[in-house]
């Protein structure tokens, strides 16, 4: 439920604002991988569901250039 919605908020996006989620996202793994390796990290799901949502912002930006080509 929460995928789909994350999904939709992401498609009403603007594509600077999808690339501004994408950097956000982006420095947020970063710091999550940084305190993994220190071992401050309490919410280990929180790293896969960085990237997963990361996968999504990029697969909608790389469906939008398609349709302009």
């Amino acid at each position: 439920m929460k995928s789909k919605q994350r999904l939709s908020d992401l498609r009403v996006m603007s594509e600077d604002q999808l690339e501004h989620e994408v950097l956000g996202l982006k420095k947020e793994q970063f710091n999550l991988r940084f305190q993994r390796a220190t071992g401050q990290l309490q919410d280990t799901a929180r790293v896969r569901i960085v990237r997963r949502d990361i996968a999504r912002a990029k697969t909608i930006a790389a469906e939008r250039a398609k349709k302009k080509v």
